[in-house]
């Protein structure tokens, strides 16, 4: 994927490393990552923290942002991103959470609805992107759109 390709060797010219923290992508952002030959030199890690609980525990996600935001919101996202990044020590991480479909949208938060974190030593800020298409379509689009804001933050 030339959008990996690119983020790598930015990265590898910055002598910034990167970490992900993935809910509805399921690890595709570090596998698009690591199927770049040197990847190894900028990326450190990635969790893939499917299930609230992973969340909470793993990425320091807080109780109340889930009851209250819900895992597809801004304030999610931001802590994610967080997380990832206080974990692996990453000069940048990134976050993607969702709902990929096709089931589990609402009015409120529609099938296609992503919230991305982008955490660095300058803090975090979040975006919000709603995808069109299948499942695999908005998982695909958000595994792009996750590299590019690593990209830009670099």
């Amino acid at each position: 994927m030339p959008a990996a390709k690119n983020l790598i060797e930015l990265l590898r010219a910055k002598n910034l490393t990167c970490a992900t923290a993935e809910s509805c992508t399921g690890g595709g952002v570090g596998t698009a990552i690591t199927a770049v030959p040197g990847s190894s030199d900028v990326f450190l890690g990635g969790i893939i923290s499917y299930a609230n609980y992973m969340k909470q525990k793993v990425l320091g996600v807080s109780e109340a942002t889930l009851r209250t935001k819900g895992a597809v919101s801004s304030e999610c996202a931001a802590q994610m991103a967080e997380g990832a990044r206080r974990l692996t020590g990453a000069d940048l991480a990134v976050s993607v959470t969702g709902i990929a479909g096709p089931k589990g949208g609402s009015d409120e938060k529609p099938v296609g609805l992503v919230w991305f974190g982008i955490a660095s030593q300058a803090g975090v800020r979040t975006e919000k992107v709603l995808f069109p298409g299948d499942r695999a379509k908005v998982r695909e689009q958000a595994v792009i759109h996750a590299l590019g804001m690593l990209t830009g933050a670099a």
